[in-house]
């Protein structure tokens, strides 16, 4: 088995992607390999304007949006984090921007030599690690993907 130093744990913060940083604490604790959590914030959009359909003013504020989506991924990733050290391990944590999460996993990566990653996620804002992601990076990704279910 090849020795892994870095292991990259993506994470929406959900009962699956727990399972899967738990399974990598497990695995880093084995090999002796440092782990990083990455959450991937989709970026702001600004909503499109219908006539018949007015939008309330918040619809529009960047900064509000860019506060709720970095709290969202903090929660996600104290999570992670608190399941990592629940194992006897620890882990760095990371939030980055992308439209595509499987991007921004497959570029948070590049510094890593395996990511460790749920099967399947859940739909909705706060689940971005979603079934289809994991097919997108495991066919994009040059670094090794352990799929846990």
């Amino acid at each position: 088995m090849r020795a892994y130093k870095h292991i990259l744990i993506p994470t929406d913060g959900t009962r699956l992607s727990l399972k899967a940083a738990k399974e990598a604490a497990t695995l880093a604790k084995n090999l002796k390999a440092k782990l990083t959590a990455v959450y991937v914030m989709a970026p702001f959009v600004p909503p499109v304007m219908i006539e018949s359909m007015p939008l309330p003013a918040e619809a529009f504020d960047e900064r509000a949006y860019r506060k709720a989506v970095e709290a969202t991924a903090k929660k996600a990733l104290d999570r992670t984090r608190a399941t990592i050290a629940a194992a006897n391990g620890d882990c760095e944590t990371l939030a980055v921007t992308d439209d595509q999460p499987w991007k921004g996993i497959v570029k948070a990566a590049k510094k890593c030599d395996l990511i460790v990653m749920a099967s399947h996620g859940r739909t909705g804002i706060a689940a971005l690690v979603l079934g289809s992601e994991t097919r997108k990076v495991l066919a994009h990704a040059t670094t090794p993907v352990m799929v846990c279910h």
